[in-house]
């Protein structure tokens, strides 16, 4: 399926759980908020909310700097 994640479309496997997408993505340990278009996601949902074909998934990230 479909997906546009942090603004750029990308194909992932159809079926995975929105954490199984981070894992796949090599994000798991970097994201601190999820939404689904545009509406927020809790963290204890991300094992079994679904993304669908074509949704939008933001996933931050809390960088440091100075």
């Amino acid at each position: 399926m479909i997906l546009t994640i942090n603004g750029k479309e990308q194909e992932i496997k159809e079926g995975l759980n929105l954490e199984e997408i981070m894992i796949h993505l090599k994000m798991q340990d970097k994201v601190m908020a999820a939404a689904i278009n545009m509406e927020i996601v809790k963290k204890e949902q991300w094992n079994s909310l679904k993304p669908e074909h074509n949704d939008k998934l933001e996933l931050l990230q809390f960088v440091g700097g100075g």
